[in-house]
């Protein structure tokens, strides 16, 4: 307890030394804890986010000979095969688990309203269910109806992302009835809705836009049915649904130079997360580089501590100070200042990984207790190393001398 004592108030008598010597470590452990605790959150929005396209199977046309695409469900695939939604709907009255299906067709263009422009926005053409289906939140106006479709209206909804490069942010409501333009002609606003886009997310509708297929096939010369999918009721079956759906339509299609399949999200959340995992190793390794520097620091101004007080040491030896005694009261000090450093380091790292995360957009990004744990764990690990040499110097001082030393 004695120690403990010399150390702190040692520490709280030099507060502008300890502070600048803590530093290093702050900075350290905050980039580190940073780094680790981002890292987590995109593992898991990875996760998070397969996890639920697993009731949204996506049917690809994967031509005889080609192996398997492993990435097939990041992106979109057009399909150059005629495919007709009796085909579909057949697939949703036979087998069972399957509920409905959707399809899509997709563009670019420069969207514009007044003076603003968002240039190669994604422009999304979808069927009359996507937006039941999808149960996307409409934060302003309405979907697409019927008439829509029917009668080639131009009508468009904006994601919010878009919305607010337009309309200025959060003004959704004002966006409403208002006409943008897409390729020199004209289409009317009737809705904003978010979706559930995350950083590592990738369904192409960030920062894009809705309207009918049948009009972006008109407007943008691509087929009506582009990319297909399925909606699945049983998750823990999606998998095996998704095949027999592929085979059906395989089978129902009659085509000859290959078949439908369905990608394996399972391939594609392992592959991320280990590519997530190696380069947050290596971000982190390059961000601990600063605790080295800390850590020497320390270590730098512990010898000073030691030279400083050599009076001190000696004449606490001389009243009967073991060797122990002194090498503890200086390791002490040296854990306290970078076990304090990790602390703080910590806190900042919690506060700037929460807002890192919401700009991100990245849900349940915090860290975790085990990434706490082992910080504050590595801190003392760093005060006990470095902490050492001076401890040791101090420790071995010859009484005699140390009370000679002016």
């Amino acid at each position: 307890m004695e120690n403990w004592k010399f150390a702190l108030s040692s520490i709280w008598g030099h507060k502008m030394r300890s502070i600048l010597t803590m530093l290093g470590i702050i900075i350290g452990v905050a980039a580190v804890v940073i780094i680790m605790g981002l890292g987590n959150a995109m593992k898991n929005s990875v996760t998070s986010t397969f996890s639920s396209k697993q009731k949204d199977i996506q049917l690809y046309f994967q031509e005889k000979g080609e192996e398997e695409d492993l990435y097939a469900g990041l992106h979109t695939h057009e399909n150059n095969h005629e495919v007709k939604p009796e085909w579909l709907e057949q697939i949703v009255k036979d087998i069972d688990g399957i509920d409905s299906y959707y399809f899509t067709n997709s563009a670019t263009s420069t969207i514009s309203y007044e003076k603003k422009k968002v240039d190669n926005a994604s422009i999304i053409g979808v069927s009359k269910d996507y937006f039941n289906i999808k149960n996307y939140d409409i934060v302003a106006g309405r979907t697409l109806t019927d008439n829509d479709y029917s009668n080639f209206s131009r009508i468009i909804l904006l994601d919010t992302v878009l919305a607010d490069d337009l309309f200025g942010e959060g003004n959704y409501k004002s966006a409403l009835n208002k006409v943008v333009s897409l390729s020199d002609k004209d289409y009317l606003v009737v809705g904003v809705y978010k979706t559930d886009q995350t950083p590592v997310s990738f369904d192409g509708l960030s920062g894009g836009a809705v309207m009918a297929n049948t009009q972006v096939a008109s407007e943008f010369g691509t087929k009506e049915i582009g990319s297909i999918y399925i909606h699945v009721n049983d998750i823990q079956n999606s998998m095996n649904l998704g095949n027999q759906a592929a085979d059906m339509l395989t089978n129902i299609s009659h085509i000859k130079d290959g078949q439908y399949a369905v990608p394996d999200n399972s391939k594609i959340v392992e592959e991320i997360n280990g590519q997530f995992s190696i380069m947050t190793t290596v971000i982190g390794s390059i961000a601990a580089i600063s605790l080295l520097v800390g850590g020497i620091g320390v270590m730098n101004i512990m010898l000073v501590s030691v030279t400083e007080r050599t009076r001190e040491i000696g004449l606490r030896k001389a009243l009967g100070a073991t060797r122990l005694k002194i090498l503890s009261q200086f390791l002490i000090e040296s854990v306290v200042l970078t076990v304090l450093g990790g602390l703080i380091g910590l806190l900042l790292a919690q506060l700037s990984v929460g807002a890192l995360g919401n700009a991100m957009t990245l849900k349940g990004a915090c860290i975790s207790l085990d990434v706490a744990l082992i910080a504050v764990l590595f801190s003392a690990s760093i005060g006990v190393f470095f902490g050492m040499l001076p401890a040791n110097k101090a420790s071995k001082l010859d009484p005699i001398e140390a009370l000679r030393y002016e």
